[in-house]
This record gives C-alpha cells, structure tokens and sequence, in this order.
C-alpha cells in the first residue's frame, strides 16, 4: 500500500500495549483512533474509530430501490462474504476490496447520537431509513460497539419508519427496542440466507453465522410478532441453482416463519468480482470458465438466467404457502441494479 509509511502509535489497544498499525491517508487528520484486539474473534482485525459528520446517507434520485435515505454505522465487513457487492467502496479509503475490506473497519462511533440530531432537524421528513444496504450493521464488530441500540432508540424515539437487511444473530439482542418501535412506526426486518449448504457457506461466507441459525432469527422475530421476510441471496449459478438446492432452501425458510422470500442470483460487481473470482480458481477451477461466459456482459447474470431462477424459486415458495406481503411492501437493497432486474419479496 502507498501509505505504509504513515502510522498511527494507539494507545487504545486493548491487549499487548501501543498498536502500529497504517492509517489510510483519508482518515489522516480526522481524528481517528484506532484499535487492534488480541482476542480470537477480532485478531488480525483492525478498527478505525471515527466521529463522522453525518450518518443520514442519501439514495441517488435515480436509484430504483423504494427508500431514499441509509444509516450505515460501519464500513467494511468482518462478514467476509467473497461475493459482497460493497467491497469496492473500500477502495475510497486507499484500502484494498479484498482482506482490507475484510479485516479493516471504519467504525463511526457517534452514529446514535448523530442520528438523534439529523431526526430532530426540521428539516427531516421523517422518511423510511433502510439499514444493511452496503455493510452489516449486526456485523460482529456491533457485539463490541453497540452502536445499534443508539441508533435503533433514535429511530423509535422519533417514531420513524425503518427497515433492517442483516446476515447478523446479533439483532435479536434489540428485539426489545424493534418491538417497542414497531407499535409506533413500521419495522421491517429482513435475514439474508442464500442457501443452507453448510459445506459451501464455510467457503464463501466464513465470517457470518450459519445459515440456520440465521433462520432461526427469521423464526424468532416472526414469533415476536415482527414478520421478518428472507433474502434468498445469493444463488450461485452452478453452485446452488439446482432444484435440489433451491428447494432445499425454500424449505428451510418456510420451516422459519419466513413471511416473503426474495431470490436474487449472484451479481459482480468490480472489487467483489476479482476477490471472488480468485476464490472460484481455488476452489472450483472447474467453473472458472463457465462463469467468465455467464457474466461476460457486466456484474449482472443474463435476464434470461434471473428470470428462470425466480420462476423456479417462486413456484417453490408457492408451494410451501410463502407469501402473504404484497410487492409493495418489500424493499430492495441493490441501489444499483438496473431496473429490470430489480427483485421484490414474493
């Protein structure tokens, strides 16, 4: 990296005394603090600790997706997904969208109280904020930071509409303050689980909880009374699009509770097409070539692959009595996915 040089010397760090670790010439300046934690769940982990100036994010007009306005109090993501969309938003930081993305997390530590303010400006309208739309915010950094609960009491406080998109157990934590917010405002919680295959999830998903237990979260929130709907995400051609797969997994989600189901096929966009790429020619050097053709024309599988993959996941879901939520009250997560290709819950 070109800022190897510039160090920050942390007193902060929790175990082994004053941390050297490389600051990212953007956040040079800003007041940064940054940790290294010795212990198992966070070793190789470094975080950067930031006031942000605002934590209300506006969506582009031109978006498709049907909110205006993100909270995301992290950036980047222990999740370690090898196919995230957001990888390539770390690259604005001079990191790398591959183990940076990974293992270096921007922590916006105030973004509760922020948030409190920006919902108390007159000027807010008091429209929907969708969260989990770039990085997880029940990531296991938010077990350390509890940044959530802050943010989840503002929103409440302000009865103000939101929706939650997470691969995180941890949101059951603050299934007090989605109750309490629920009988004010309209809360919407949604688990991301794109197959059960535990073999393959310990691949391609090694930081994330196993998939079952985050059904068992879809399973929980909906016998609290908060229908929590599934993110079918995503299906991996060649590698979970089998009937076998996808009715494995439809099942799976209706045994939870699962009020709607969404399949989205795997897109790759540049960052996460690269890291994932380089996972595939390890562990599947096979599919190589057949995925270079699927995805020639862009980050997106062809329409004709999509569309049969919905069909079939629909006619599944149908058949195990999934539904029940109208497309309207879905909510999609890829700001940039062209329209056509846009998805919603079934």
């Amino acid at each position: 990296m070109r800022w190897n040089h510039m160090r920050l010397q942390s007193a902060e760090a929790d175990v082994g005394g004053t941390a050297s670790v490389p600051l990212p010439l953007p956040l040079e300046g800003a007041g940064v603090r940054v940790r290294t934690i010795d212990t198992p769940e966070f070793r190789g982990v470094t975080f950067y600790e930031i006031r942000a100036k605002s934590v209300l994010n506006r969506v582009p007009a031109s978006s498709p997706v049907p909110f205006r306005w993100t909270v995301n109090p992290y950036r980047g993501c222990t999740h370690a997904c090898t196919y995230c969309f957001a990888r390539n938003t770390h690259t604005y930081l001079d990191l790398d969208a591959g183990h940076d993305f990974d293992s270096r997390i921007v922590v916006k530590i105030n973004a509760g109280e922020l948030l409190r303010r920006e919902l108390g400006a007159r000027s807010w309208a008091g429209e929907h904020v969708a969260m989990g739309t770039n990085t997880d915010p029940y990531q296991r950094a938010e077990g350390r930071y509890g940044l959530m609960r802050e943010v989840l009491t503002a929103l409440r406080d302000h009865a103000n509409p939101f929706s939650i998109l997470t691969k995180g157990t941890l949101v059951l934590r603050d299934l007090d303050l989605l109750t309490e917010a629920a009988q004010v405002t309209d809360v919407r919680v949604n688990v991301s689980v794109g197959f059960v295959d535990a073999a393959l999830w310990r691949q391609v998903e090694p930081g994330t909880p196993n998939p079952r237990a985050r059904l068992g979260v879809c399973r929980a929130l909906t016998d609290a009374g908060i229908g929590c709907g599934v993110l079918m995400a995503p299906v991996l051609p060649y590698l979970t699009d089998t009937d076998e797969h996808l009715e494995a997994t439809v099942a799976a989600i209706a045994e939870a509770g699962a009020v709607a189901v969404t399949p989205l096929p795997l897109h790759l966009r540049p960052g996460a097409r690269e890291w994932f790429f380089g996972w595939l020619r390890g562990a599947r050097p096979d599919l190589v070539g057949s995925y270079r053709r699927l995805y020639r024309a862009g980050s997106y599988a062809p329409s004709e692959y999509t569309q049969s993959v919905v069909a079939r996941v629909r006619e599944i879901a149908k058949s195990y009595g999934i539904g029940g939520r109208s497309p309207g009250e879905a909510r999609a997560i890829e700001p940039e996915m062209p329209a056509s290709q846009q998805l919603t819950l079934l």
